[in-house]
Order: structure tokens, then sequence, then C-alpha cells
């Protein structure tokens, strides 16, 4: 990078976004207002790179840009200090994966499932007592006892 700085379509290719979303997180805040050359071009530093690196990852592992933006304002505000919140948040970021996992685990041997029984059709299906579809159990009362799927 040259001492002047990086301009918008510089930054953004080097931090594998668009120029749309450089500018947008400008206007979330996210990113600091850049500098301007003297023909009133934007120039970035390198700090404006790692920055942008760092909020995809962040998104990247879960983080909504609200999220991001509350991070990156806290340890604007450290001043050398621990910040709390990262922790926190990513021990709650950590605990919603876990859950989506445990959902996502529960589909996927309800799928399993209907994909052994050989399942076609979900309507006569879900009307067999073998149905492995989870939502089957509330039409109980509507099963008839006969060959799976």
């Amino acid at each position: 990078m040259s001492g002047d700085g990086l301009r918008s379509g510089q930054v953004a290719e080097v931090a594998g976004v668009n120029i749309q979303t450089l500018r947008y997180y400008e206007r979330r805040g996210l990113l600091a207002e850049p500098d301007r050359s003297p023909g009133g071009h934007r120039l970035y530093g390198e700090d404006a790179v790692t920055a942008l690196r760092v909020i995809k990852a962040a998104q990247r592992l879960g983080f909504t840009l609200e999220e991001v933006a509350e991070l990156l304002e806290t340890g604007r505000h450290r001043h050398g200090r621990p910040v709390a919140g990262l922790q926190e948040r990513a021990a709650a970021k950590l605990a919603e994966v876990d859950a989506k996992i445990a959902d996502l685990t529960t589909i996927r041997t309800a799928l399993a499932a209907a994909v052994d029984a050989g399942c076609d059709d979900l309507t006569e299906c879900a009307s067999m007592p073998c149905c492995p579809i989870p939502f089957t159990d509330l039409a109980e009362e509507n099963r008839h006892a006969g060959p799976c799927c």
C-alpha cells in the first residue's frame, strides 16, 4: 500500500467485499470516515482492510452487524483495559450454535428415517403408523394400520 492510502475499489478488493458493502459499513459507523485525496477520492488506511476482515469474520461466526457494531464500539473505548463483552457474546453465540446443531441433528435424523422408510407422498406417509415425519403425531387419530409408505 502506498503512503497515500487505498481507494474504495482497492480496499474492497483486498478485503474481499464490494464497494456497496464498504459504503454501507461506513454509513452504519462500522468503519471510520476515510481521509480524502485533494481530488475528493476516499483514501483508506490498512486499518480499514483489517476492520473489514474482522467484520466479515465475525459475521461468518454468526454475529449480526448490530452485534459486530457493539463489539467494535466496546473495543474502541477500552483504552488498553480488558473489556467485558466478547467472551460473554461468544459464549452466547456458542450456545445458539449448539442449539442449532441439535435442531439440525433432529431434522437430519427425521429426514434419514423418511428416506429409509421410502416415503414418496407426504400426505400418504403421514397417515401411516410408521411414518418418521415428526409432525405426524399431531394427526394420530387419522392414522390407519397398514404397510409403511
